[in-house]
């Protein structure tokens, strides 16, 4: 028993030894026994061999380099028909020659049967590894650039979105920059607001306006109606298509609410909302229409 595991030990001692491949003797061993004229032969076929695939490589590379090109035009004229920022446009056309580039790399190192599964598992680790590190800046990123195409917003819109509202100063990669009304700069991550609902006050170009005034409960709701109206028809910046809405909205505790809406262009909101509050108040005390305020009647009963 002895004996044969001895010589079981051996076998396996030979096995290992022959697995073992030295590259310079194994070129030696080769070449030992050849007369010159028979190297010559063999180093012109290797050479041979080596030229061809170099020659393939070139044509592939400089193929590969002239469809990449045509293929980022071709996504960048599609850009550029949707209008689409030229910040991103040139970003993504950087991004595209860049992964064509390492795609074409690892084809030609393959021609010349170098293994090109370690590269692929390289890149793939440091897409990993970068993508880990940087999952809050990349959500950013992506939500910068669906915003970007599809345009929920624009500079000079004036949004509410986050808890936040302004008008856009700025859409960056990674941020949308508000200007608020007391000149407040505020930073929102596009990564939010791709995900959220947001209010876009500008986007249709009309915006309506709304006002409740209170009367007394003495004075005629056809009075106040008709100065409303006039007041109306008299500035030109009120829309007549949609046309106006005036009614009595509500019979309150110490004044009679009439609603009015009007439609008026998005940069005229404001205005327009301050302007008719103050000609309202003038209108009204020239009209004998009073404007009350809250009060409360108390009656004494005398046992």
């Amino acid at each position: 028993m002895k004996l044969l595991e001895i010589d079981l030990s051996s076998v396996l001692t030979e096995v290992v030894d022959t697995t073992r491949v030295d590259p310079v003797k194994n070129v030696i061993k080769q070449y030992a026994g050849m007369t010159a004229d028979e190297i010559l032969s063999e180093l012109f076929s290797h050479l041979l061999a080596f030229g061809l695939k170099f020659v393939g490589a070139l044509v592939i590379f400089f193929a590969g380099r002239w469809l990449m090109g045509r293929f980022s035009r071709f996504i960048m004229r599609m850009l550029d028909r949707r209008h689409v920022e030229l910040s991103v446009q040139s970003f993504l056309g950087s991004l595209i020659n860049i992964v064509f580039m390492l795609i074409l790399i690892v084809l030609v190192i393959g021609i010349f049967g170098v293994n090109t599964t370690s590269f692929v598992a390289l890149f793939a680790s440091a897409g990993v590894a970068i993508g880990m590190a940087l999952s809050g800046s990349l959500q950013n990123f992506a939500g910068g650039l669906m915003i970007l195409v599809f345009k929920p917003y624009k500079v000079g819109d004036f949004i509410e979105a986050q808890g936040q509202s302004g008008t856009v100063k700025e859409i960056q990669i990674f941020n949308t920059v508000l200007i608020t009304g007391d000149n407040r700069m505020i930073f929102v991550p596009n990564g939010n607001l791709s995900n959220n609902i947001i209010v876009n006050y500008s986007r249709a170009g009309i915006r309506r306006v709304e006002w409740t005034f209170g009367i007394g409960y003495g004075d005629r709701y056809e009075t106040a109606k008709k100065v409303l109206s006039g007041l109306l028809d008299a500035d030109a910046r009120i829309l007549h298509e949609p046309p106006y809405f005036i009614a009595l909205h509500s019979l309150g505790d110490s004044s009679v609410n009439v609603l009015v809406r009007a439609w008026v262009s998005t940069e005229d909101f404001w205005d327009v909302y301050y302007d008719l509050n103050r000609k309202v108040y003038k209108a009204f005390a020239e009209n004998d229409v009073n404007i009350p305020y809250p009060q409360m009647d108390v009656h004494l009963i005398k046992d």
